[in-house]
């Protein structure tokens, strides 16, 4: 029968006590010819080092090193735990310890370590491309070489590119460059945000469509805020031009048709009119925007969707009216005034109302293709004590205007 032991478990051990168990990478070695030797860091405060150590087995002929941590030690010592059980045969116990593996591998006097740096110059790109050209299909060779040539393509397309832009800058110079791109950039802001246009229109009122500023349901909508509109009696017209209203939708209220469907096109006209010069006058739109003046929902959600940005503030989604925004509200109020007079508009109301210069509705107004009308000398003299109002019409065909640029004289020093 064979004899048995029982397992005996050692009190509580540090790292200087654990067992060293070590594995030859070079085959079995005589571990009698051997001597052996175990080194640990001194930093014994520092957790991350207090555990490292470095086992040397010295023979005649060869020495072989090992080690717990870097690169020259095995992954399995931070996997799992390793135990080495002592039996004593006298008292047939066996007591168990705490063990650490060693993979030992030769040192040849006068070598150094074959592993080298890795290069951090190399993109994942360059790398993955000299994996490629070692161990890539023919496929894949092929895709490599096609990239690398159109990339070669796109570096003297970039190189071309470039010299021609500096011939360019040489002959005409950087600063009437900078001008044409500024010059372009306006017109494409100012066209972005034009009503949709016909430019060859047979008719003036066709250029710029009703139906594209309101549409037949959108009209109908405005019955009843439009009713209320058209019964405004002079007293309060003359209040709301005292007050500061908008002077341009008093003006059309006080010249209306007595009666008939040209009243009721007016009235919803001039409703639909001073909503928009309300929203040009506001930065950051509420939802219930129009709300108090009986504004329909379809109106409201058009508004909301034509001439305002959604903005982030404080988690919330807000509607504001930017800049861009500003020009757009001024193109679409100066056509819709021009179905509601005739095909012609005062540009001089209209700028008041908005709140901008008057350079910039006149901008607008040429980008429009529309003809400016100034009021001749004699009536001018007549009207000394009032203001000067400029017209903008629609004359077939429309006009275009050369783009002016300013040029600042130097004063000449005596």
């Amino acid at each position: 029968m064979a004899a048995s032991c029982s397992l005996v478990c050692c009190g509580e051990e540090t790292e200087s006590d654990k067992a060293a168990v070590v594995r030859f990478s070079s085959g079995c070695a005589n571990a009698e010819s051997l001597d052996f030797s175990l080194y640990k860091n001194r930093d014994e405060n520092n957790p991350r080092k207090k555990s490292k150590r470095i086992l040397v087995a010295e023979s005649n002929r060869l020495s072989y090193v090992g080690q717990n941590f870097e690169a020259g030690s095995l992954k399995c010592n931070s996997l799992c735990k390793y135990y080495v059980g002592v039996l004593n045969k006298q008292t047939m116990q066996m007591e168990v310890h705490n063990a650490v593996l060693f993979n030992m591998q030769p040192v040849i006097p006068g070598e150094t370590s074959t592993t080298k740096p890795q290069d951090t110059s190399q993109s994942y790109r360059d790398k993955v491309d000299l994996l490629i050209e070692t161990f890539g299909t023919n496929k894949q060779k092929r895709a490599l070489a096609s990239r690398r040539l159109n990339q070669v393509g796109s570096n003297a397309l970039q190189t071309a590119v470039a010299n021609a832009a500096s011939s360019v800058i040489e002959k005409k110079g950087l600063e009437a460059l900078q001008q044409e791109v500024i010059q372009t950039e306006s017109q494409e802001t100012v066209a972005s945000h034009m009503p949709p246009c016909n430019p060859n229109a047979g008719k003036r009122e066709d250029v710029y469509p009703f139906d594209e500023l309101l549409s037949p349901i959108e009209l109908a909508a405005l019955e009843q805020p439009g009713s209320k509109m058209a019964a405004l009696t002079k007293e309060e017209l003359q209040k709301m031009r005292d007050e500061g209203g908008s002077l341009s939708v008093v003006k059309h209220l006080e010249s209306m048709p007595s009666e008939g469907e040209a009243r009721e096109r007016i009235a919803r006209c001039a409703f639909y009119l001073s909503l928009l010069l309300k929203l040009a006058s506001q930065k950051s739109i509420p939802r219930k925007f129009g709300y108090d003046e009986g504004c329909p929902r379809i109106i409201q959600n058009k508004l909301f969707r034509t001439f305002t940005v959604e903005s982030f503030n404080n988690g919330r989604v807000q509607n504001i009216v930017s800049t861009s925004m500003r020009a757009k509200l001024a193109a679409y109020s100066l056509a819709l005034l021009l179905h509601m007079g005739h095909m012609t508009a005062d540009l001089s109301l209209l700028h008041r109302d908005l709140g901008i210069t008057e350079a910039k509705m006149t901008e607008i107004a040429k980008s429009m293709g529309l003809s400016l009308i100034k009021p001749a000398r004699a009536e001018r003299d007549e009207a000394a004590l009032s203001d000067d109002h400029r017209q903008a019409t629609v004359v077939l065909p429309l006009v275009k205007y050369n783009k002016f640029v300013e040029q600042r004289k130097r004063k000449k020093m005596h």
